[in-house]
């Protein structure tokens, strides 16, 4: 019997429904017309963005609240292109992403044809893996592949680059959700010897940390964490983004370190003997100076990916593995130390050193810190907050209260301005019953801004939170502490008005100028059904701190602000 022949466009469509994906994220083009018009008789749901680089943030977003891989449709040429920020972002952070690409009909690659780009070139320092399909048989091995490779392991980004011809070619397709790839096998389960002497630098510990990253998010290791915190009596630190890993509100928790952390983290890590630091990279942010970083602790690393451990600081026991599997083998043989005195010492330090920024005010304009610390207060623990990048996220970082795993979305490593709003889009889709609240600047918002027409046309409950200073203000800070206040082009001159520029969209605007309005703005927002933007007018001028200059001890901390 001839067995049934498939074109290439049905296989993706086919295989996306067989790994259970239930939206797409995209923009349509030429390349991409035979896939369309595969979709277009799908169950699948798409959603028109209105830029590609805002369908990877919104398909990032969307990955990092549900677990599973995001998956993007792109164009060829410039719709590819467009891709890229958010394929580094996605890829910087361990994000599962699946994108899918035109690409010019095969006999034109090479040619320089109309919106021919190299995408699998271009993308192959940032995507965990690429393919460039040259025939629709290869298609359901590919795909498939893409799928594992973008969920084990370390988690990232795939690009699957498809020529407008092999959509349309026909081939036999029979799919297999199981896969085995020779070469890859990441380790899950750490080595026994590791787990028996991490066990004995924790029960030896006299000041004892924790320092977790965004690896405890990927992992579902929040309960493991938690029990090992809770019963070893160690306190924790997380890193930006590992926050939410542990509940922000319990006493052990004493916030996120390094360049913009709290004090009594960076003294706790400077002065601690052991770190126990898990799913985390010892970035420059958080370690400052390298020689001077936890000189007097011996480090515990666990980490899915051995190339992260021993690549920035000295490691005493590194142990690869999965972070959940490692630490519920270490709380089978857990043997807690006397850590009284320790926690007598960070206690002190807690209350010498509160965050600064407590004032709603000063003189007449509103503090940022206040609008963020107000935001948190009227959320419940199940809010979902996604940032942009600047001082906001720093600021959200320090006064937004994070109680659960997956519930605070940002920016990590590669600093994307633009992210937040089509990640909040993405994290809304994935959870609709959840509040969703977008805390951005307002040169962040406008890098992206022009995702309000999805937002709309989603009927999306998103509270847009735009800290207004009229400034690029993480800039603008650097340029006041180190170069003399010479404030080089951070002057927002031209900024729309926000509140029109959203009844424009068709959504709801407010704007909010002193406590009282911040306060009713939040309040109504959180009643709206539809996207809402409250511009809130703050301190213009108002800086982050505590803050350690770059190439400094984490200990060395600029305290600056009011500690009330």
């Amino acid at each position: 019997m001839k067995k049934k022949m498939t074109k290439g466009s049905a296989m993706i469509i086919s295989a996306l429904q067989k790994e259970g994906v239930e939206i797409v994220f995209g923009y349509p083009g030429g390349a991409v017309l035979p896939l369309y018009d595969q979709l277009y008789d799908s169950t699948l749901r798409h959603l028109l963005v209105r830029h590609e680089q805002a369908a990877a943030h919104a398909a990032d977003g969307y990955a990092r609240v549900t677990g599973k891989p995001g998956v993007v449709f792109a164009t060829s040429g410039p719709g590819a292109t467009n891709l890229v920020t958010g394929i580094a972002n996605a890829y910087m952070d361990s994000v599962p992403l699946v994108l899918i690409t035109g690409q010019v009909p095969s006999g034109f690659i090479g040619t320089d044809a109309f919106q021919e780009a190299d995408i699998t070139g271009i993308t192959l320092p940032v995507t965990k893996h690429n393919y460039l399909v040259k025939n629709a048989r290869q298609l359901p091995g590919i795909l498939s592949e893409a799928f594992y490779l973008a969920s084990t392991g370390r988690r990232g980004p795939v690009l699957i680059d498809v020529p407008k011809d092999v959509f349309d070619q026909e081939a036999h397709f029979d799919y297999n959700v199981e896969c085995e790839i020779p070469g890859y096998n990441p380790t899950y389960e750490g080595h026994a010897g590791q787990i028996s002497r991490a066990v004995k630098e924790i029960r030896d510990a006299k000041r004892p940390v924790i320092f977790g990253g965004g690896g405890l998010i990927r992992s579902g290791s929040s309960a493991a964490l938690e029990e090992l915190a809770d019963r070893a009596k160690i306190p924790v630190i997380l890193s930006l983004m590992g926050l939410g890993a542990y509940p922000g509100d319990r006493s052990l928790f004493l916030g996120m370190p390094g360049m913009h952390g709290s004090i009594t983290a960076n003294y706790a890590l400077s002065e601690a003997d052991l770190i126990i630091a898990t799913g985390v990279r010892f970035d420059d942010r958080v370690t400052g100076k390298l020689d001077s970083f936890a000189s007097n602790a011996r480090i515990i690393h666990i980490d899915i990916d051995p190339a992260e451990i021993g690549k920035n600081v000295k490691i005493d026991v590194p142990i690869v593995g999965d972070v959940k599997m490692v630490l519920e083998s270490i709380l089978k043989k857990l043997q807690p130390g006397d850590t009284a005195e320790w926690l007598k010492q960070i206690e002190n330090w807690q209350r010498q050193n509160p965050m600064p920024g407590g004032l709603k005010s000063s003189g007449s304009a509103m503090k940022p810190q206040y609008v963020i610390r107000e935001i948190s207060r009227l959320c419940d623990e199940n809010t979902i907050v996604a940032t942009d990048v600047g001082q906001h996220q720093m600021w959200t970082a320090q006064h937004f209260m994070v109680r659960k795993p997956c519930s605070f979305l940002t920016s990590g490593g590669l600093g994307t301005m633009g992210y937040g709003f089509p990640a909040s889009i993405g994290a809304k889709l994935a959870a609709p019953d959840q509040k969703v609240v977008c805390i951005t600047g307002d040169g962040s918002f406008q890098m992206n801004i022009q995702e309000l027409a999805t937002a709309v046309n989603n009927h999306l409950d998103i509270t847009i939170a735009i800290i207004n200073n009229g400034y690029l203000g993480m800039v603008r800070q650097w340029q006041d502490i180190f170069y003399d206040k010479r404030y080089a082009h951070t002057l927002m001159e031209g900024n729309p008005d926000f509140v029109k520029l959203a009844e424009a969209y068709g959504a709801k605007g407010m704007r909010a100028c002193d406590a009282k309005e911040a306060t009713a703005a939040i309040e109504q927002a959180m009643q709206e059904k539809g996207p809402v933007v409250i511009d809130f007018t703050v301190e213009p001028e108002e800086n982050v701190y505590p803050m350690v200059a770059p190439n400094r001890a984490i200990n060395d901390i600029i305290i600056g602000g009011d500690h009330s």
